[in-house]
């Protein structure tokens, strides 16, 4: 039967997700998943994942979790051992001192950013977000009706500095997004810089959430540094999202955490008790044990980031000796940013011209910068093998040159 009601011709979606956009990282890796099926011989240079397998103490000990059967639900701020590990783990490294209560379990870091956003700033707020972005943090303010408020770092060559940030900051300004290292420039604020950005935001009770899911890969002689370890009276104001995905190659067990003081944690407790509940039960069995494994996790993160930064040091050089190619040597991540406004003119007008062209003629699939804020830019994952950024390196050349 007809309804008498006429049917939509489209979807009536909610305005909240109608404002957002797909994520333009995931969008490219998938376009060129789309292509391989189709017989071409594509290089996949997009996605920001380890192409390293999870190590196998890990895999023993989720087994090991199975075996003792935690396989039902936990606590919406996940398993005690789990919250303990992580305030113990953080605590011995980085001399940071904060409760177990503080943390809360997350799937992914992506969860861990929606909670601490959702439950801080609302409808009349403004979020500050330095640029380039990673492609998610301006959405998931578009999701709650915030207006997010962009501040330009290129003057400093991609480095978040104290005095933007006061120069940004207005009486409706409730919150500062910072990722460091970054996604996409592969920048690292300095230690002490970053503590000047967080005591500018809090003498004006601005409170600062910080994504450090690539906290631990800084190239030499950069030095890792986590907001947790800043002194009790900042770190009230901060919220670090922490992710297991990028440090330990386990991007699809979806599990990550929040450090935050006790107030806006038990907000973020709340808010995730009425969405997921909590990660995998034995999952968070197998982090709580890694944290634990000093040894092991040690030796299996340093080979990736020795393995990340022999890819950089021969990536970077090529892409720089490139015609009309621009390319600063990251500090962090995994992730070449390269500047391609050089080519703008008759053939080329945007970043995404360039992406497309290396897509249908160099079979190379890269991120056009407009995604993460930076049109004229195109983001290189170099979380892929050596041979396939040799091999890419030669397609783009000869197409460019």
């Amino acid at each position: 039967m007809t309804p008498q009601n006429k049917i939509s011709a489209s979807f009536p979606v909610a305005e909240n997700v109608a404002k957002m956009q797909t994520s333009s990282t995931l969008k490219a890796g998938q376009i060129a998943a789309e292509l391989r099926e189709q017989g071409f011989d594509i290089i996949d240079l997009t996605l920001g994942e380890p192409d390293f397998q999870t190590p196998e103490f890990i895999k023993q000990y989720a087994i090991d979790g199975l075996q003792k059967n935690l396989t039902k639900y936990t606590p919406t701020a996940g398993l005690k051992s789990f919250q303990e590990s992580v305030a113990h783990f953080y605590a011995e490294r980085f001399g940071a001192d904060f409760s177990p209560m503080e943390v809360i379990a997350t799937c992914g870091g992506k969860q861990a950013l929606f909670n601490a956003v959702c439950t801080l700033a609302g409808a009349g707020d403004e979020v500050l977000i330095p640029k380039p972005y990673w492609v998610t943090f301006p959405e998931i303010v578009n999701f709650i009706g915030a207006t997010s408020v962009f501040i330009e770092t290129e003057a400093t060559d991609f480095v978040l500095t104290a005095e933007q940030v006061k120069n940004s900051i207005t009486d409706k300004t409730k919150l500062l997004i910072v990722n460091s290292p970054n996604n996409p420039t592969g920048r690292v604020i300095p230690a002490a810089e970053m503590r000047r950005i967080v005591e500018v935001c809090a003498e004006r009770e601005i409170y600062v959430l910080t994504d450090e899911c690539y906290l631990y890969f800084v190239y030499p002689p950069g030095e890792v540094f986590t907001s947790a370890a800043l002194p009790t009276e900042l770190r009230k104001y901060v919220c670090v999202a922490g992710s297991f995905s990028k440090t330990y190659a386990m991007t699809g067990w979806r599990i990550g955490y929040t450090i935050a003081g006790a107030d806006w944690s038990k907000q973020m407790a709340k808010l995730q008790s009425h969405s997921t509940s909590h990660p995998t039960s034995f999952v968070q069995y197998a982090c709580a044990r890694a944290l634990e494994n000093h040894a092991d996790s040690e030796k299996a993160v340093g080979a990736m980031l020795s393995e990340y930064e022999r890819r950089k040091d021969w990536l970077i050089p090529a892409l720089q000796q490139m015609k009309n190619f621009k390319c600063a040597m990251p500090e962090g991540a995994f992730y070449a940013f390269v500047d391609v406004r050089d080519w703008f003119g008759e053939k080329f007008k945007t970043s995404a011209d360039v992406a497309d062209l290396l897509l249908k003629e160099a079979h190379t699939v890269v991120t056009d910068g407009a995604g993460f804020g930076a049109n004229g830019f195109l983001r290189i994952s170099y979380a892929t093998s050596l041979e396939n950024l040799q091999q890419a390196v030669e397609r783009i050349k000869k197409v460019l040159e």
